[in-house]
């Protein structure tokens, strides 16, 4: 497929936005993408060549109906959600693939193709449409309604407990307090998930054949050799930290720019979720004053990802798109992956150096131990939900969702 005469068709079916594709722009000014610094002079193969391999999530049209007689495409509404994908994918492809993994066309990578399926618009994947919108039901969202960045985080932290394929712990530090020694309990425990919800139990039984009918592919293909993170999830899970903010009232507010841009250069960036309001995007770099980001907003084609040498390149956008950082939605999240607990010990001093001592008004605050004042910790597992499979959590997307920090 032309991926270039094919981004021109898509963009017909763009939601009215002043936005548009065209290349990175050949600037000094340094380019960081998800923790990479680049020249946009110098690095330039390198610099598209990575921003192609990340996965980009967009609306899709003509998938199986959501709840047997619901939305058969989530155009119009699902652009958060395809966003919370977007993030969680890029966790996913470090996790198992490693950040220096590259796409190329004829990809046969087969731990990119399962990341890559457990995305397809289908109830059994585990982080399908489908599943996202069922589960956000749990969060007061009915299905067709859009999402926060909060919410879309709440769904996947429990989606995630049954992927046990990347055994992906997702935190979502809250009220603008990310507590080190919470996080570093639920990495480095060991809860079991006995609960079924919405059919999960049997993504399980299904992730875990298709590993097996896999295994001997894996172990031929001298691809994989390098691109495997070894990951000893018995003395530290992976973590997804999602940390929602509100970095304002009605804009964002200037002070925390600086802050901001700093996280996007951080090694454990999987990016920023949020945008403008009911209008979503992933944010993964910046370059001077201009955040680059992945726009959802392009309606295409449900793909069978089952199929034999199933079509991805409709996944994989070549061009980027920008604004400028002042533009940008208070209401965000952020993301940060931690496959090992030294890159979270590496992530803590960052943010302490970057964000918190930085600042006089920092993002958010890190903090050793949770303050005395605070309830215990409860780490998510399946066993919380109720015996509807569903925990009803606290708090929607509103602008009471936030702790207001300026």
């Amino acid at each position: 497929m032309d991926m270039t005469n094919d981004v021109g068709t898509c963009t017909l079916t763009y939601e009215s936005a002043a936005l548009g594709y065209s290349d990175f722009p050949l600037t000094e000014e340094p380019v960081y993408l998800l923790g990479i610094k680049y020249s946009a002079l110098y690095d330039r193969d390198d610099l598209k060549k990575d921003f192609l391999s990340r996965i980009w999530c967009t609306y899709r049209k003509n998938f199986p109906a959501i709840g047997g007689t619901g939305p058969t495409s989530d155009a119009g509404w699902g652009c958060m959600l395809r966003c919370g994908q977007m993030m969680l994918a890029q966790a996913l492809v470090v996790r198992h693939l490693g950040r220096d993994w590259r796409w190329n066309p004829n990809c046969h990578d087969e731990s990119y193709k399962r990341v890559l399926q457990m995305f397809a618009d289908k109830k059994s994947a585990n982080y399908s449409i489908q599943q996202i919108a069922s589960m956000g039901v749990s969060e007061g969202k009915q299905v067709g309604s859009w999402f926060g960045p909060n919410t879309v985080a709440q769904v996947l932290k429990k989606l995630a407990v049954y992927d046990e394929w990347s055994s992906l712990v997702i935190h979502i530090a809250m009220d603008n307090t990310v507590i080190e020694n919470d996080i570093r309990s639920v990495c480095k425990g060991n809860e079991q998930s006995d609960c079924d919800i919405i059919g999960v139990r049997q993504l399980k039984h299904n992730s875990a054949a298709m590993g097996q009918s896999k295994s001997s592919s894996q172990n031929s293909s001298n691809q994989n050799k390098n691109k495997q993170n070894t990951v000893d999830v018995k003395s530290w899970k992976p973590l997804l930290l999602v940390i929602p903010l509100r970095l304002g009232l009605t804009e964002i507010n200037s002070v925390y720019v600086h802050s901001l841009k700093a996280c996007l250069s951080f090694p454990q960036s999987v990016g920023i979720i949020g945008g403008k309001p009911n209008h979503a995007h992933w944010f993964i770099g910046y370059m001077g004053d201009k955040l680059i980001y992945l726009d959802p907003h392009t309606t295409q084609p449900s793909e069978d990802l089952d199929s034999p040498n199933f079509p991805d390149d409709s996944y994989h956008c070549p061009f980027p798109s920008t604004m400028n950082v002042m533009d940008l939605d208070p209401s965000i999240a952020l993301g940060f992956y931690c496959g090992t607990e030294k890159e979270f010990d590496d992530l803590t001093q960052s943010v302490q150096k970057f964000v918190v001592s930085s600042s006089k008004n920092p993002m958010f605050e890190l903090y050793k131990d949770r303050p005395h004042h605070w309830p215990p910790y409860e780490p998510y597992t399946a066993q919380s939900a109720s015996a509807t499979g569903f925990t009803m959590v606290d708090g929607l997307d509103t602008e009471e969702e936030f702790e207001l920090i300026g």
